[in-house]
């Protein structure tokens, strides 16, 4: 019951992040470069930072603990800001795909570098992998399995691309350009991967007395700020490049931009939350705790199409194109369970030949 609370509780997380472009829509008369900078502060600092806090024991101090492992610290935030390149491309890729597409492709590329890379990573740092870095076969099959069902969704978005007139694909996504899509997206994947190989890294930043639910929560603070400082960095050279400093003169749009950059940084940052909490349910399966990072990700796939579903990316593309997109959400779904089922079958095995 306990697995079950935990993968429940990241499927929240992921929908929560799914859901984040949504309020970004709200924002008025603001530059992207303004608005992404707003709402990063939030989904990058100020919530993070309130989610480290929860980890913290009375009589313990966040900064104190994150100061007693300066290397850990340090390599953390680099990957961190390694990420924060990521975040910035990632957007780029849903501007010319669409967040169905865009979302998929780069968080499926994610998804597998996240599982695969820290393990290769930590001991070129002289760095001891910890039990959530082995990838076992149950793992690396499930990594596979959701690398597929990935691909089956990229195939069905190059079917909507060759079904599409270019009116049509431009009505769906007003910048549609799917071999620009796809390089930007790639890279946005493998740059994201390393938000993974960060929390790898600062495995240590934790209280020994801290609550399972909220341990890794001041590991993600660390990754989360890195990556801010390389999205502020581009967004105020952004704003002064393309004269945009007076959208933050515009007090009367206050109220609205902030409140709705808000709430897009709270859902983005509820997938990391969500991870915590739902790895504090999962420790008695270390099969699924090394493989939680791709749940997450696969499970942000499948919000993302929803929402692509909700927000018309796909209207107008033939049945054949629906079912295709629909056969890749069920095996991302699948995959989800498939490593621990994988786990079960092999125990069950092992028993009956002894």
């Amino acid at each position: 019951m306990e697995i079950f609370i935990g993968l429940i509780i990241i499927a929240i997380g992921a929908f929560c992040q799914s859901s984040c472009y949504v309020p970004i829509n709200k924002v008025k008369d603001w530059s992207w470069e303004s608005f992404w900078l707003t709402q990063g502060v939030f989904a990058y600092v100020l919530f993070p930072l309130v989610g480290a806090f929860l980890a913290v024991p009375a009589g313990e101090s966040l900064f104190a603990l994150i100061g007693a492992h300066p290397q850990e610290a340090w390599l953390t935030l680099f990957f961190g800001m390694l990420w924060g390149v990521g975040g910035l491309t990632f957007g780029l890729s849903m501007r010319y795909l669409g967040v169905a597409l865009g979302q998929s492709l780069a968080l499926g590329t994610c998804a597998g570098l996240g599982v695969i890379l820290p393990p290769f990573i930590k001991p070129l740092f002289g760095k001891a992998l910890s039990e959530s870095d082995h990838i076992t076969v149950a793992v690396l099959v499930g990594v596979i399995v959701t690398l597929i069902g990935i691909a089956v969704i990229g195939i069905a978005g190059a079917m909507k691309s060759a079904s599409l007139s270019e009116e049509e694909k431009r009505e769906a996504v007003k910048d549609f350009n799917f071999p620009k899509g796809i390089a930007i997206a790639l890279l946005a994947g493998f740059m994201s991967g390393c938000f993974a190989i960060g929390l790898s890294m600062g495995d240590s930043i934790r209280f020994d007395n801290s609550d399972p639910l909220y341990a890794s929560l001041p590991a993600t603070l660390v990754v989360t700020f890195g990556g801010f400082l390389v999205n502020a960095a581009y967004c105020l050279f952004q704003n002064q490049k393309n004269k945009t400093w007076g959208d933050y003169g515009k007090t009367s749009l206050y109220a609205n931009n902030i409140f709705f950059c808000a709430l897009a940084g709270l859902l983005w940052y509820s997938q990391f939350f969500g991870l915590s909490v739902g790895k504090g349910f999962l420790q008695e399966s270390a099969t699924l705790l090394a493989f939680s990072w791709c749940i997450l990700m696969a499970l942000n796939v499948t919000f993302s199409n929803v929402w692509g579903i909700i927000l018309k990316e796909w209207k107008g593309c033939r049945q054949n194109v629906i079912v295709v997109l629909i056969v890749g959400l069920i095996i991302l779904i699948a995959s989800c369970f498939l490593p621990q089922l994988l786990r079960e079958a092999g125990d069950v095995f092992l028993k009956v030949l002894v």
